[in-house]
């Protein structure tokens, strides 16, 4: 499989400009107000007016870009939208029918078919389902229509209503827009302040649990199924995943972390605290590489080897510890083609932490949703591949002392398989170890976070915890010593072993 090019890595950047919400709402007004305005561009009095109005409404989008408005919350956003209106004789019909013309076919037409037939294969009728995916989105993507709507329509219409008084000669209403201005400020403030209140709680002091005085696991291998929604998972059929559910601990309250996207959610897991502390708060990263120590450092302050096989952007968190894969694959094809390269990987480097990300159970949740048959199907293919990627390392001898680690970074929701806001479906992760210092047939109902999961890994394999580890080391699954002394004894005087 082909590693991912410097021209993907820079698009893949360049993309999340306009997928991730925040960065899309103001490339989105102003690209819709230029192109609305296309005959008047090469007039002398346009730009004057233009850039004077658009600095009135500067404000209103940093406030917009500070301000996710997550799941119940998208609501109050028509609010400022119709004062708005009530301010200004303004927008004209025709720049609202346009910006949402522009709007839908941007996300179901460029990105729901265009772009994902181009990328993973998905077939050129997929607007067909997409445009229901859109509105029932829930995540912080562009994709949100129920958030980006009323956003962009309220900056619209303040930008269009001073850009009128300007032209005419009046001039920006500066006090008007200023108050309004203040009060979609402290509207915003007030709102988060009083109902948004769902985000994970965090831990709030450093991992406490002593390290041991030797490895207790020659290697550790984790799978992470990228988007797969735990209740999905249950209903699927995943025979592999069953044994290792039936011969390992599970964690059936295993938390993501908010904002739940997957360059935060590996930042979490792999560094051991949060989004605040790493400094990676969405896809779209302005400053590349993590503020902290991921487990990758931890481990080569004692000589030992950890690699990253995923997709280009986890580069921007963890730079030259990630082995990139292409993710321009067709999607039935992209997992076998990443389990292929990892065993390239095992035999070339043979690290001594693994982590493999597989990617075609996201991007069919992304492309035709999380609560259609495919998306099932995927996750049972998935199931497949690990099974495959597991057998292929027992007969190969890597998993002789090995801790192996089967997990999602975060969920999905309806509509276009959303994650960020946590929705239902995207909070709690399916979560599962294995291995002979693993206990076996246990369930663990206690919520946990993937915070724990760097420090756990560096338990097993007798690594300094990252200096910025919250995440408590998941001990209910690893056996105390006299349980580990008493299963080599019966591995050892079992001749069926």
């Amino acid at each position: 499989m082909k590693k991912a090019s410097k021209f993907e890595k820079t698009a893949a950047r360049c993309w999340n400009i306009l997928n991730e919400g925040r960065p899309f709402t103001p490339v989105f007004v102003i690209g819709v107000f230029l192109l609305f305005s296309l005959e008047s561009l090469g007039t002398a009095e346009f730009w004057p007016a233009f850039l004077i109005s658009l600095a009135t409404v500067l404000p209103l989008l940093a406030i917009y870009f500070c301000y996710d408005f997550p799941l119940h919350l998208r609501k109050f956003l028509w609010f400022p939208f119709a004062a708005v209106l009530l301010l200004y004789n303004a927008p004209s019909l025709s720049l609202l029918l346009f910006a949402l013309g522009l709007y839908f076919f941007f996300t179901v037409i460029f990105w729901g078919t265009i772009y994902y037939h181009l990328r993973i294969g998905t077939t050129l009728w997929n607007f067909t389902r997409f445009w229901k995916l859109v509105l029932k989105n829930s995540d912080s993507t562009s994709g949100n229509a129920q958030e980006q709507i009323p956003k962009f329509l309220t900056v619209l219409a303040l930008l269009q209503g001073n850009f009128q008084h300007v032209q005419t000669g009046e001039g920006v209403l500066w006090t008007t827009t200023l108050l309004f201005t203040l009060a979609v400020w402290a509207y915003s403030k007030g709102i988060h302040h009083q109902l948004f209140n769902w985000k994970p709680e965090e831990i709030a002091t450093y991992t406490q649990d002593e390290a041991p005085k030797k490895a207790i696991a020659d290697r550790v291998i984790m799978v992470v199924i990228d988007g797969c929604r735990k209740d999905r998972l249950a209903e699927a059929n995943t025979p592999f995943i069953d044994w290792l559910r039936e011969n390992g601990t599970e964690y059936t309250e295993m938390e993501t972390v908010y904002p739940a996207r997957t360059v935060v959610c590996f930042s979490s897991m792999y560094t051991g605290t949060y989004p605040r502390e790493h400094g990676i708060t969405s896809n779209m990263v302005y400053k590349l590489g993590i503020r902290c120590e991921s487990i990758f450092d931890s481990l080569r302050k004692v000589g030992k080897l950890g690699r990253l096989l995923g997709v280009a952007h986890l580069v921007d968190s963890f730079g030259g510890d990630v082995d990139t894969y292409t993710a321009v694959v067709k999607n039935d094809v992209v997992d076998s083609m990443i389990i292929k390269r990892a065993k390239e990987i095992m035999t070339e480097k043979n690290p001594d932490l693994f982590i493999v990300q597989l990617i075609s159970t996201d991007q069919t949740g992304h492309s035709r949703g999380a609560l259609y048959p495919e998306y099932r199907e995927k996750i049972e293919e998935a199931d497949a591949h690990v099974a495959d990627f597991y057998h292929w390392l027992k007969a190969e001898g890597y998993m002789e002392n090995t801790a192996f680690i089967v997990a999602a970074d975060h969920g999905q929701s309806d509509g276009i398989g959303g994650h960020g806001h946590l929705d239902e479906g995207e909070r709690f992760v399916p979560f599962i170890l294995h291995g002979p210092m693993i206990r076996q047939g246990v369930k663990v109902a206690e919520k946990h976070s993937l915070v724990s999961v760097a420090p756990t890994m560096a338990y097993l394999l007798g690594a300094p915890y990252p200096n910025k580890s919250r995440g408590p080391v998941l001990m209910e699954a690893i056996r105390n010593e006299v349980e580990h002394r008493h299963e080599e004894k019966v591995h050892r005087c079992d001749p069926s072993a």
